[in-house]
């Protein structure tokens, strides 16, 4: 399939958002955005773009991303980051604080979202400090199944090879065996596992696979 692999840009915050939101639902009806964001879907990607926009750089921020396009319009996206301080749960917060404020919540709205999205973090990878950290991987469902996805694993373990990586990283929720064959198919492999009773009643899945690779 022809198409273009590019870094990402402040227009592309909609398309972001979508991948986010997908890649967070994985293989399942809904992820870690339907939990934390209950509503229809218009209503929880409007708050995921603000904090794809948010001064608060967080690992969801738009800058971090990759796209692929077909046809001149985005089909695929995926990020990756090696700022451990991007990766915080505090810098989180903040760009989702800062969302929420901009939505107008009151601090009992915010506070509740925190309890409801707590059995996630029990099965939080680590993310070492020298390693380059994939996250949100989606292709829209007309796209899948043409090697985008390969695609842009291998340009996103390029740009971090020019940062002077040599270990790579990206965490699949465990069941969803096509992903964690694409990452397999760019020289992942799976290092260790989280599981957590707490999160699979909440999410659906025993919990989240870790996969690594290196140069």
């Amino acid at each position: 399939m022809d198409h273009t692999i590019r870094p990402a840009t402040l227009a592309d915050v909609p398309f972001l958002a979508w991948v986010q939101q997908e890649a967070s639902r994985s293989h399942l009806p809904f992820g870690f955005w339907d939990v934390a964001i209950p509503g229809p879907d218009e209503y929880r990607l409007r708050i995921v773009e603000r904090i794809c926009r948010a001064e608060a750089r967080s690992f969801c921020h738009w800058s971090n991303f990759l796209v692929a396009e077909v046809g001149g319009e985005p089909a695929a996206g995926l990020s990756a980051y090696d700022d451990a301080k991007a990766a915080s749960g505090e810098r989180l917060m903040a760009a989702m604080l800062e969302a929420f404020g901009a939505e107008g919540w009151n601090e009992a709205r915010m506070g509740a979202i925190w309890q409801r999205v707590a059995s996630f973090l029990t099965c939080a990878l680590e993310q070492p400090d020298d390693t380059w950290v994939v996250e949100w991987v989606a292709t829209k469902p007309a796209h899948r199944g043409k090697g985008l996805t390969k695609a842009l694993l291998g340009a996103i373990v390029d740009a971090g090879k020019t940062r002077g990586h040599t270990r790579f990283q990206v965490g699949v929720l465990i069941g969803n065996t096509p992903a964690q064959r694409a990452y397999e198919g760019a020289g992942f492999r799976v290092v260790d596992e989280k599981t957590d009773p707490a999160f699979e009643a909440t999410f659906g899945a025993p919990g989240i696979r870790r996969l690594q690779r290196g140069v």
